[in-house]
């Protein structure tokens, strides 16, 4: 099955679910966003949400982290 993310093309073995499809990237669900098809899913619904082939997906993965700005006062 081929699904397009981020623009990219994916070839997908078999049949699979967008929980399936995150674990499988090795995204941390917490971490991720998912539009499909030009719908944002709920994290609650990515279990039951079967990918179809020629789907397409935005993922956004969000990292944090780096450190504080410091701003120098009077020097």
């Amino acid at each position: 099955m081929k699904v397009i993310i981020n623009g990219d093309d994916h070839q997908l073995d078999g049949p699979m679910t967008l929980s399936g499809l995150v674990e499988h990237l090795g995204m941390k669900a917490d971490r991720v966003a998912v539009e499909l098809n030009l719908e944002i899913v709920p994290r609650n619904r990515w279990v039951e949400t079967q990918l179809a082939d020629g789907d397409q997906l935005e993922i956004v993965h969000f990292v944090g982290g780096g450190s504080p700005r410091v701003t120098r006062v009077g020097g």
